[in-house]
């Protein structure tokens, strides 16, 4: 079952994923004329989410048939006793059936979405049953095709109108080129948001070994001190004197 939390995100992703499509969708299969010119538009979230002791989440979000369907994720920290990185991460497609499975503290999952509709995304920590942890999420779609077919268009207008050629040559070179550098810059934001992600776990490691470092030197300083006292204890007993019966002025141990 979902938390409230959950929820709130679950619902932001499905009117953020929507919003190209003019109005809300009621189901996870809406019906598409096939004649109906979609918009193969491109969009991405990252966010954190704190997963508690063997607990689930789950997350949908909205594919057009052809467009890449990406997900990359990486387990931050992690808390309790006897704690896993590991994190269960699977993707199943509208009509409910697995397209992809990983079992690791980080990953990532690129596939072609076949068919339109709510892709789940579901994050179980089965491995930590008494424990939390947190994962960084990027995910998102993207259609490498749109230039390609916004170049087929404009060859058949230009067999219609022969007069504008030179001008619609012009045009069509400049707006691959810009496509072409919108899909590189895309690209490249992917690319950054996983080395934050990176970034961010060394961070908290390297807080969580300062914190072992730390208590254990402490623990270890004590342990010294009291055995450095116990041996002065002991050894002082050892050179107790008391006066001999025999001869008083000789002490014995």
């Amino acid at each position: 079952m979902l938390s409230a939390g959950s929820f709130v995100v679950l619902m932001a992703l499905v009117g953020l994923g929507g919003q190209g499509l003019g109005d809300p969708l009621t189901g996870p299969h809406p019906p598409l004329p096939a004649d109906q010119d979609l918009f193969w538009g491109s969009d991405q979230y990252d966010f954190a989410v704190v997963l508690g002791a063997s607990g689930l989440e789950c997350f949908w979000h909205f594919a057009h048939q052809g467009e890449h369907f990406y997900l990359t994720f990486m387990v931050q920290w992690v808390t309790g006793v006897g704690n896993d990185r590991h994190l269960s991460v699977t993707v199943n497609s509208p009509q409910g059936l697995l397209v992809s499975k990983i079992d690791e503290a980080s990953g990532q999952i690129k596939f072609i979405a076949e068919e339109t509709g709510f892709y789940q995304m579901c994050f179980s920590n089965f491995h930590n049953r008494f424990g939390s942890m947190q994962v960084f999420l990027n995910f998102g779609v993207y259609y490498e095709g749109f230039a390609d077919k916004q170049k087929q268009k404009e060859e058949e207008k230009k067999e219609k109108e022969e007069v504008k050629k030179d001008l619609n040559n012009t045009l069509s070179s400049i707006e691959e080129a810009s496509h072409r550098l919108e899909n590189y810059v895309f690209h490249m934001f992917r690319h950054y948001n996983f080395g934050r992600m990176r970034r961010g776990a060394d961070h908290y490691l390297l807080q969580s070994n300062s914190k072992y470092v730390t208590w254990w030197s402490a623990v270890q300083s004590v342990v010294i001190i009291m055995a450095g006292y116990l041996q002065l204890y002991f050894l002082k007993r050892l050179f107790n004197t008391k006066p001999s019966p025999e001869a008083p002025e000789k002490p014995c141990c």
